[in-house]
């Protein structure tokens, strides 16, 4: 599982979601699956299901829409018969393609909702800001990136936060990381 996924499945974890991962379906009688769906949500209080699908690929996007075809095929066909079998099949599923870039004239990938890496993890930062320090509201320990994005947002204690912004201010700090 990439680091990608891991976040995106931390992420709507710690939204509540019920959360499916890496998950094979179709298995094939002469062994093996038809796929491997990365991310499947879903909120059991608002009923909202959702399929995640990133990747970091440098394909065309006619090969993409061909492989995100097969992989948003497949979720529909087995979401409801080997993932979340309990779940009424008429549940709409939102299918969204998490890309390296998010084109402007291009909004849908094989149906589904597009969305740039960096526009998810400004989502997830902006809900991470927002439980302010760790020392006060830290956020659970199972979710370890998460965790780490909002000790190095929002620090552990106020002083912490006075010190990082007076660091940033006043150091150059580039030559730390010329290393990297």
């Amino acid at each position: 599982m990439s680091h990608l996924e891991n976040l995106i499945a931390e992420y709507y974890d710690w939204k509540g979601y019920l959360i499916k991962r890496n998950i094979k379906v179709g298995k094939l009688s002469h062994g093996g699956w038809e796929m491997e769906l990365d991310v499947i949500a879903f909120d059991p209080h608002s009923g909202h299901l959702v399929h995640l699908e990133p990747s970091i690929d440098a394909h065309s996007w006619a090969k993409r829409e061909e492989r995100f075809s097969k992989k948003f095929g497949a979720a529909k066909k087995y979401i409801f018969s080997e993932i979340f079998t309990w779940l009424n099949p008429c549940t709409e599923i939102e299918q969204v393609a998490i890309l390296i870039s998010h084109p402007k004239d291009r909004d849908e990938l094989a149906g589904a909702k597009i969305i740039s890496i960096d526009e998810l993890v400004a989502e997830i930062r902006q809900k991470v800001i927002g439980c302010g320090i760790v020392a006060k509201n830290a956020i659970p320990e199972k979710y370890p990136l998460l965790r780490t994005l909002q000790l190095s947002h929002n620090g552990i204690t106020k002083l912490y936060n006075n010190l990082l912004r007076y660091l940033i201010k006043f150091t150059p700090l580039a030559h730390h990381f010329d290393e990297c």
